[in-house]
This record gives structure tokens, C-alpha cells and sequence, in this order.
């Protein structure tokens, strides 16, 4: 259970709960995950504990994040000194350390995604959901945007991840229809928004287009 959180919020008007223990879900996924892992190496379950305490967090407060004392509690459940999970934590953008809006908007605007018009997608967030800076959420709670670096699907560039899903080959309209549908409560199937089949080149592909295979000697 979770207490005394602002939720929604973003930056540094929030804040800290003051208790926070696993659930029933999530200690479900926990013994899963510690099983793989040898006695006397539970150390390496750090980051799948935390995801999962951001999830449970998203679960019952609506905004993914993980405030210090679900830190604390992965620390507990592992035995590890607290500022391990701390440092951890504040290392990768997966982890969220304030509270962010139901959908987190995390923008790519390195040089694939800005080659093919990143600064477009950025431009249209920002005129749709009235957020100025990065790390701010819109005034109605539903939207925070993030700068990223590469999240690794260049070829399908510019991305726009949305929580866990890559939004792919995005451009301005693509995009204000996307948070269109995330405010009505839609969420659109991730992947290409220009009909790509995964990584194959805009327009379908050009090569293997048939199986051929030897006659049998």
C-alpha cells in the first residue's frame, strides 16, 4: 500500500510516500524472478525488482515511478545496502524517481531519430499537451514528457515511446492523433505507424520477397 503520494505530479513539487510494501502481484512475480538466480546472487534481480515496483506503483496510483522507499523495500527483499538500489535506480532512464502522468512521452531526439524529423514529434507534444521543458507534466495530469537517448530502433526512426511501446515512424499528425487517442482513453497498437513489417524498408521489402527452395537429389 502506498501513502501520502502526489499523485500525477512531476519535478520537485511532489511527495515522498512514506511507506510502500509489495502486493500480492508483485510478490508473486518476485519469487519467480529471485528463483532464477543461484543463493548468494540475488543481487542481480535489482533491476527486475525495481521494474516491478514501478509497475506496481502505475498499478495503484496511475503514475509509474519509484519513490525511495520502494527503493528501500527492493533493498530489504534482496539484502543489499539501500544506496545500491539508489544508484541503480538514478542510472537508467527505464526507472522513473518522480512521478510522471499515466502516459509518459519519452522522445528520442538523437541524430537518427532528429535526421528523420525527431524536432517534429517534440514540436507536436508540446502543442498538444501545453508542456514546455522536459521532466514537466501537462496540467491534466496525463502527460509527461522525457527526453531520451538512442532506444534503439533507428531504422524505424523517429520514435516515440509511450510507457513500455515504441511508437514508430512517426511524424507531427501521426503524433497529435496518437495523444488524441491516449486522452480519450485509447491506446493505439504500438509498432510502425506506416505499415512497416518490423524493420523492412518503407513500401514493403525488396528482397526474399519468395521462398525458393532446391529440388530434393
Amino acid at each position: 500500500m502506498v501513502d501520502n503520494i502526489a499523485n500525477g505530479s512531476a519535478g520537485k513539487d511532489f511527495v515522498q510516500p512514506t511507506h510502500f510494501a509489495f502486493d500480492d502481484e508483485s510478490n508473486s512475480e518476485i519469487e519467480k524472478v529471485l528463483a532464477k538466480y543461484p543463493p548468494g546472487k540475488q543481487a542481480s534481480g535489482s533491476l527486475p525488482l525495481l521494474f516491478i515496483a514501478q509497475g506496481q506503483m502505475r498499478r495503484q496510483t496511475g503514475s509509474a515511478w519509484i519513490p525511495r522507499v520502494a527503493m528501500d523495500a527492493v533493498a530489504h527483499r534482496l539484502g543489499m545496502p539501500p544506496i545500491r538500489i539508489y544508484e541503480v535506480a538514478t542510472f537508467y532512464l527505464m526507472f522513473n524517481t518522480t512521478p510522471v502522468g499515466r502516459y509518459h512521452l519519452q522522445l528520442c531526439t538523437t541524430t537518427p531519430c532528429w535526421l528523420r524529423g525527431s524536432d517534429d514529434v517534440v514540436a507536436a507534444c508540446r502543442k498538444f499537451t501545453g508542456i514546455e521543458g522536459w521532466h514537466e507534466t501537462s496540467a491534466d495530469g496525463l502527460f509527461t514528457m522525457t527526453e531520451v537517448e538512442c532506444l534503439g530502433a533507428c531504422v524505424n526512426a523517429p520514435i516515440l515511446q509511450v510507457n513500455d511501446d515504441f511508437y514508430e515512424d512517426m511524424d507531427a499528425a501521426r503524433t497529435e492523433e496518437l495523444l488524441a487517442a491516449l486522452k480519450r482513453g485509447e491506446v493505439p497498437k504500438p509498432g510502425s505507424m506506416i505499415g512497416r513489417m518490423t524493420s523492412a524498408p518503407e513500401g514493403g521489402p525488396t528482397t526474399l520477397t519468395t521462398l525458393n527452395f532446391l529440388p530434393a537429389e
